[in-house]
Formats: C-alpha cells, sequence, structure tokens
C-alpha cells in the first residue's frame, strides 16, 4: 500500500517529491488514454476513493499527516486535470499546460483548495486539496484547449 501512497518511490526524492510524484503518474496517464472516457473517468474516481484509504494508512505508518512522500494525491490531481486530453484529445502542449497548472494549483493552493487543505484531516484532505486543485487546473486546461484549437 505504501508502494502506491509513496508514488513507486517518486515521493521519495529529497527535494520538489510533489512534483516527481506529478511526472512518475504520467506513464500511467498514457496507459489510461487507450481506454474509452467513461472508463477513464471511472478509474479516476475509483483511485481517488482508494487514495483516501491508501494515504490515511501511509500517514499513519509514517506519522505525519501528509507527509511530503505521500503523492498519490498528485497522481490523481494530474489525472484529473488532464481529462480535457481525454476528451477534446491528447496533444503534447496540452500534456505541458495541464502539468503545470496542476502544479501551480497544487502548490499556491488558492481558495477553496487552501481552506480545504487546512481544515480537512486525514487521507481524505490528502486527496481533496489536489482532487480541487485537478479540478482547477482542468477547467483552466478545457479553455485553454479550446482557445487554441
Amino acid at each position: 500500500m505504501q508502494l502506491l501512497a509513496l508514488g513507486f518511490g517518486s515521493g521519495l526524492v529529497p527535494k520538489a517529491p510533489g512534483t516527481f510524484g506529478t511526472l512518475a503518474a504520467i506513464p500511467l496517464f498514457f496507459l489510461m488514454l487507450y481506454l474509452p472516457a467513461w472508463d477513464y473517468l471511472l478509474t479516476t474516481l475509483v483511485c481517488a476513493v482508494l487514495g483516501i484509504y491508501i494515504c490515511q494508512v501511509s500517514a499513519t505508518q509514517l506519522g505525519v499527516h501528509d507527509h511530503p512522500a505521500i503523492v498519490w494525491d498528485e497522481f490523481v490531481g494530474l489525472w484529473i486535470s488532464l481529462i480535457p486530453l481525454v476528451f477534446i484529445g491528447f496533444t503534447w502542449i496540452g500534456l505541458v499546460v495541464g502539468f503545470i497548472l496542476f502544479r501551480f494549483f497544487d502548490i499556491v493552493k488558492p481558495w477553496p483548495i487552501s481552506y480545504i487543505d487546512k481544515n480537512i484531516g486525514g487521507g481524505l484532505g490528502i486527496m481533496l486539496d489536489d482532487v480541487a486543485a485537478g479540478a482547477a487546473a482542468g477547467i483552466c486546461l478545457w479553455f485553454f484547449l479550446l482557445l487554441i484549437s
């Protein structure tokens, strides 16, 4: 279970584990692109729900709420932010912009992401702020892709 929470080891990078965890999510995103769009959404939803448990157990084992090495939430957040690529169509610029947007929202944490981060604990809190960051990034990416098409 910790293998997933730590992003297959990507969260153990000493500097910027969240960014490396997000990068590690990209190969799985490419595999998920082979799924029909609704199965991509379902898979992402299942990973988010399971992530609540995975992150809670790992945080308890590590003795730190939202330990920096826990990056499963970054995996799911990125997949949420890239949903427009599943429906509109994959482009490399879309992937890069989606990645940057997700990292921006995850790091800066504008409201309501900051509220979630500060006020919701446990595995739900660990997952939910990244789900919100992914949703915000996905909405921005959707508009970006519509503008450039």
